[in-house]
C-alpha cells in the first residue's frame, strides 16, 4: 500500500510540474555544467550559501542575457531589413525575372513534360507570388507580435529556470545525498547511474548547442560573403541544424539556387560547396564527437536518441532522448553484473 500510494503521489506531483518541466530540466542541466564555477564562488564565502547561490545566478544572467539581447537585436534589425528588401524585390518584378530565366524555363518545361500533374503556369506563379507579397506587409505586424510573445515566454521561462537553479546550486550536496539515500541501489550502482546521467546530460547540451553555434557561424560567414545578411541567416542556420536530415540545407540550398538564377554562378557554387563540405562536416563529425564525450553510447544510439527525442518531446528531446537511452544502458549493464552467474550458467547449459 505504501509503495502504491507513493507511486500515485509521484504521478500526481509529476502532473503538477509537467507544464514547467522544460525550465526545470534546463536548470538541472545548467547546474551540472555550472557547478564547478559555483563551487569557487562558494569557497570564497563558505558560510553564506544563499549569497553564493545568488551571486552565481547573477553572473549566469549577465553571461547569457546580455549577449543574447545584443545578438537578438541585431537579428531583428537584419531580418526586418531583409524582409523589406524582399518585399520591394517581389513587387518590382524580381520573381518574374527569375521565372523568365533560361534555367527556370527549361526546368519548368521538363516538369511539364514528365510530371503526371497539371503543367505549371509561370504567369500564374508570378501572380500568386505578387499576391503573397502584397499581404506580406500586413503579416509583418503579426510576426512582430508573435516574436514579442515568444520573447516574453522566454523571459518567463528563464526567470523560472533561475529560480530553480538557485536552489539546485545552494542545496546541491543535500539533494545528491537524498537521491543516493532513497535509491535502492548499492553505492557503486548509484555512482554508475548518476555519473552516466551527468555525462550524457553535459554531452547532449554541448553536442547540440555547440554544433548549432558552429554551423550557424560557418554558414553565416559564407552567406555574408555571398552578399546576404550574415548574422540573420547564420542564426537561421543554427536553428535549422536541429531539424533532422535536411538541417542547414534548408537555408543555404535555396540561397545557392537564387544566386544561380541571377547569374552569380560563382557564388552559387561557393555557397553550395561550403554548405556541403564545411557546414555538413561540422554536423557529421562535431556533433557525434561532442555528444559521445565520456559516455558509453555509440554514434548510432546517439543518432536514434536524438531523432526519437525530437519526435516525442520537441526541441527539449535533444536532451531527454540521450538521457533516457543512457539510463537504459546503465541499468542493462547493472543487470548483467548482478545476474552474471545466472547468465553464465544459462550460456553453458
Amino acid at each position: 500500500m505504501l509503495i502504491a500510494a507513493l507511486a500515485l503521489a509521484a504521478y500526481a506531483s509529476y502532473r503538477l510540474i509537467e507544464p514547467y518541466l522544460g525550465p526545470i530540466v534546463m536548470a538541472f542541466i545548467i547546474s551540472l555544467l555550472y557547478y564547478p564555477l559555483h563551487a569557487r564562488v562558494e569557497a570564497k564565502i563558505p558560510r553564506q550559501p544563499n549569497a553564493a547561490s545568488m551571486i552565481s545566478c547573477t553572473l549566469l544572467t549577465f553571461i547569457i542575457v546580455i549577449p543574447v539581447l545584443v545578438v537578438f537585436t541585431s537579428i531583428v534589425h537584419q531580418g526586418s531589413t531583409f524582409s523589406k528588401d524582399s518585399y520591394v524585390w517581389l513587387t518590382t518584378g524580381g520573381a518574374k525575372e527569375v521565372l523568365s530565366h533560361p534555367i527556370t524555363v527549361k526546368a519548368l518545361s521538363l516538369i511539364e513534360q514528365y510530371s503526371p500533374f497539371e503543367p505549371l503556369d509561370a504567369q500564374a506563379v508570378v501572380q500568386k507570388i505578387a499576391a503573397a507579397a502584397s499581404k506580406f506587409g500586413a503579416q509583418l505586424l503579426n510576426i512582430s507580435a508573435r516574436l514579442l510573445g515568444d520573447a516574453t515566454n522566454f523571459v518567463i521561462s528563464f526567470m523560472l529556470m533561475l529560480f530553480v537553479l538557485f536552489f539546485l546550486l545552494r542545496d546541491h550536496k543535500k539533494m545528491v545525498s537524498a537521491i543516493r539515500h532513497v535509491l535502492p541501489l548499492s553505492r557503486s550502482q548509484e555512482d554508475a547511474v548518476l555519473t552516466e546521467v551527468e555525462q550524457v546530460a553535459k554531452s547532449a547540451v554541448l553536442g547540440s548547442f555547440l554544433t548549432a553555434l558552429a554551423q550557424g557561424f560557418a554558414g553565416g560567414f559564407a552567406m555574408w560573403l555571398a552578399g546576404f545578411p550574415g548574422l540573420f541567416w547564420g542564426s537561421m542556420m543554427a536553428f535549422a541544424s536541429f531539424i533532422p536530415v535536411f538541417g542547414t540545407a534548408l537555408i543555404w540550398l535555396p540561397a545557392a539556387i537564387y544566386l544561380l538564377l541571377i547569374d552569380q554562378w560563382e557564388w552559387a557554387m561557393f555557397l553550395a560547396g561550403w554548405g556541403i563540405v564545411v557546414v555538413g562536416s561540422i554536423d557529421n563529425f562535431l556533433r557525434p564527437l561532442l555528444m559521445q564525450g565520456n559516455s558509453s553510447m555509440n554514434t548510432l544510439l546517439i543518432f536514434f536518441s536524438i531523432l526519437g527525442g525530437l519526435h516525442l518531446f520537441g526541441l527539449i528531446g535533444l536532451i531527454y532522448g540521450p538521457i533516457i537511452f543512457a539510463v537504459t544502458l546503465v541499468l542493462f549493464k547493472l543487470y548483467e553484473v548482478e545476474f552474471k552467474d545466472f547468465l553464465d550458467n544459462q550460456d553453458q547449459s
